[in-house]
């Protein structure tokens, strides 16, 4: 996910080409995102043009526009992240069938972090592995806060800082790598206190604490 947006953070389009380039030249795989303060259709057509093959869509920016926002970068085939924070904004990215949820612990109208907003909100979703991609992120800082967002279904996390030059990056990758955590379907069967390895056999995980999903005071 790269970062044009300027004047908060110092990236531009020339950083985003760049990157596409050294992506491409890695894997043949891997997707590049544009990440910005979308607000206008051009912004689409600039990550396009760029070679992105997503772009982030911000929730709480775009509103009822967010529909729109979605069917343009379908037409012009371009991947899309919805942003959330609010228990209301996730279930308006859901109704407008959006295919990549980040449930963000950073509330971006206040300006502060919520480390367990994230967790609290994992129940909205239909279950790992799909249809729907759900993503958590915000202030993610180490291998543990990672385990625990994925230990309730999410399909992936964004870390960000947390890896970029860190000599932590192998222990973030392996965390992904070596454990199979227990996926949300199963959440119901009295195992949330257990993790698994590749092999199936039961770990001791961190798998605690964990909101109910259907209590009022799980969202704040």
């Amino acid at each position: 996910m790269i970062n044009v947006d300027y004047q908060a953070y110092g990236g531009d389009l020339t950083e985003l080409r760049s990157a596409v380039s050294a992506v491409r030249k890695a894997s043949k795989t891997a997707a590049v995102v544009m990440k910005d303060i979308v607000v206008d259709e051009i912004q689409l057509g600039l990550a396009k043009e760029a070679g992105a093959d997503g772009i982030l869509l911000i929730a709480s920016v775009l509103g009822p526009a967010l529909d729109n926002f979605l069917d343009l970068a379908t037409s012009i085939g371009l991947e899309t992240i919805v942003e959330c924070h609010t228990r209301n904004e996730v279930q308006r990215a859901l109704d407008a069938l959006a295919p990549n949820i980040l449930v963000s612990n950073y509330d971006r109208v206040s300006q502060r972090y919520y480390p367990d907003q994230a967790i609290q909100l994992a129940g909205l979703f239909p279950g790992s592995g799909g249809p729907i991609i759900s993503i958590a992120g915000g202030d993610i800082q180490d291998p543990e806060t990672m385990k625990r967002h994925l230990a309730v279904g999410y399909d992936a996390v964004v870390v960000g800082k947390a890896v970029m030059g860190s000599a932590r990056a192998p222990e973030f990758i392996r965390v992904v790598r070596d454990r199979t955590l227990l996926p949300a379907e199963l959440s119901q069967w009295g195992l949330e206190g257990v993790e698994f390895d590749l092999d199936g056999q039961p770990m001791p995980g961190p798998k605690s604490d964990v909101p109910n999903p259907d209590s009022a005071e799980s969202y704040q």
